[in-house]
């Protein structure tokens, strides 16, 4: 579902800052790999170019057979509302809106705002927890809260590809392991493949696989799940 070779992403700057160099690997369809690594390491950079937020100096990402450097602007921006869902560290929710507004966001740059849509919303916002929080709005919940519509806006549109960026890193420790089994199962039910970038190990055990990032690549890094 995911492969990536030989992908090397340097900052320009007085001093260029190399943050990925040679990095290859593959993720199978239905597949949850972490990705760890200390901060600074080029783990939101990975995967921003994963999903299309950022192009590479070299190598190669495909996303469920597509190669991303070879489409344009459109192209990507098409891929990521079709076929991949976001959670970032930040929550990334929009104030003004109502959950069911934040978590109906994917679909409705899909066009899709028909009953269905609205009944999907509610369907997602269940299964994390939130049936009775769509009226809300953000400054209402908590942190663990507003990560659970982060989840449930990422899966709403049903993506082949969930990319989660630090996503308990704004956590206490057990909101964090609360949130972290609540996208596994998430995950799972909605058959999609899973890339957690995440410096917690902790994190990192509710993955099937494990591979740490450092400046000469990534390995395996068997027996932490």
């Amino acid at each position: 579902m995911i492969s990536v070779a030989h992908l090397t992403k340097t900052y320009p700057g007085a001093q260029p800052r190399r943050v990925l160099n040679d990095v290859s690997f593959d993720v199978g369809a239905g597949e949850f790999v972490a990705i760890v690594g200390e901060s600074g390491i080029g783990k939101s950079t990975l995967l921003n170019l994963i999903g299309g937020l950022e192009t590479p100096d070299s190598g190669t990402v495909t996303v469920d057979g597509v190669d991303i450097a070879a489409l344009d602007d459109d192209g990507r921006t098409i891929l990521r509302r079709t076929h991949i869902g976001f959670v970032f560290q930040s929550f990334h929710i929009l104030p003004y809106l109502t959950v069911a507004q934040n978590v109906a966001l994917p679909l409705a740059l899909l066009d899709r705002g028909d009953d269905a849509a609205d009944a999907r919303v509610r369907e997602i916002l269940a299964s994390v927890g939130l049936a009775d929080r769509a009226a809300s709005m953000p400054r209402e919940l908590s942190g663990g809260e507003l990560q659970r519509v982060a989840i449930a806006r990422a899966l709403v549109h049903a993506p082949r590809v969930v990319l989660a960026d630090e996503p308990t890193g704004n956590l206490d420790p057990q909101n964090a392991a609360e949130v972290i089994a609540l996208f596994r199962q998430c995950v799972v039910r909605n058959g999609a493949t899973a890339l957690l970038a995440t410096h917690s190990r902790a994190a990192a055990r509710a993955a099937d696989r494990v591979l740490a990032l450092s400046p000469d690549g990534v390995q395996s890094m068997p027996g932490m799940t």
